[in-house]
């Protein structure tokens, strides 16, 4: 209204025009006020503007995906204190709001006739420790050339991606190739207590998938036919990429720019992005403070 107002003034002056809004023209002599001499505007106005530029720059940095629940815990983390309704109400004027999750999309075709291992992990999506468990999902995304794939593994104990892939076609290779850079980032030889899960995807049950997991010591898990749940950790990363990635940011020309968001996107996941079931930290945060803690235990010992 106050910009309607500037428009319009010349022409018909700045009361008529408040009698037709519903706003006073004393409240518009304030802000054109405070405009002049910010010094003369109130507490609560002064602590408001400087939370908006903290809070634009937080939600800039992270991608312009964050609502107001994360955004509040960000500037919350960087010393500033308030509801979180303050942050909601800055943000709707600001014209700010974090990404929605559309529909999923279904990329699993399940292979009933290959032997399957048993669900070693029944829906628990927890760990002690990184290293514990892996989980795998594929998801997909269309191109102005075509269709293409993404892969993703996810160390459960901090919600961190340890492997990922995107490709032009959906072939055993495309997740092994995902599988490899996990194992090479990790490497978790020798780990007898890990345990990859998956889906029932034919590339996952696949001969050549099996083997690797084998020979690098690591237990096959997989979920059970018709259960919406057997993989529910994996796809909910899966629809968060593709809300803050593929949705947000297309429409998408090549797989190229594809792979390159993606690669800025785990960056920024693993390494800046505020998940609440790790208490409002990064992936790496939570695995440096795991490791710190362990670090001091054995010195204890």
């Amino acid at each position: 209204m106050i910009e309607f107002i500037e428009a319009h003034r010349a022409d018909h002056g700045v009361e008529p025009v408040c009698r037709v809004l519903p706003i006073a023209p004393s409240t518009y002599y304030q802000h054109v006020a405070v405009t002049r001499a910010p010094a003369r505007a109130s507490a609560r106005a002064r602590r408001d503007a400087d939370l908006k530029e903290a809070i634009r720059q937080l939600w800039e940095d992270n991608r312009e995906v964050y609502g107001a629940r994360k955004v509040g815990h960000g500037v919350m983390r960087e010393g500033w204190h308030g509801a979180r309704c303050i942050v909601e109400r800055l943000m709707r004027q600001m014209g700010l709001r974090g990404v929605i999750r559309g529909k999923k999309v279904i990329t699993t075709n399940p292979d009933t006739s290959r032997p399957c291992p048993d669900d070693k992990v029944n829906r628990q999506f927890q760990a002690d420790a990184p290293n514990q468990l892996w989980v795998s999902d594929s998801t997909c995304a269309q191109t102005w050339s075509g269709t293409v794939y993404v892969a993703f593994i996810i160390d459960v104990f901090a919600r961190r991606i340890v492997g990922w892939k995107v490709s032009a076609t959906m072939t055993t290779q495309f997740v092994l190739d995902a599988l490899e850079q996990a194992i090479w980032q990790r490497r978790p030889a020798g780990n007898k207590a890990l345990i990859h899960h998956s889906d029932r995807g034919s590339q996952y049950l696949s001969i050549k998938y099996t083997e690797r997991l084998a020979l690098a010591d690591i237990d096959a898990s997989v979920g059970t036919v018709g259960d919406s749940y057997d993989n529910a950790l994996a796809e909910t990363i899966n629809g968060l990429y593709k809300a803050e990635v593929i949705h947000h940011l297309g429409p998408w020309k090549s797989m190229a720019q594809v792979e390159w968001e993606t690669l800025n996107w785990i960056d920024c996941y693993n390494n800046r992005r505020l998940l609440a079931p790790i208490g409002y930290r990064s992936p790496a945060e939570a695995e440096r403070a795991f490791y710190a803690n362990h670090d001091e235990l054995d010195i204890a010992a």
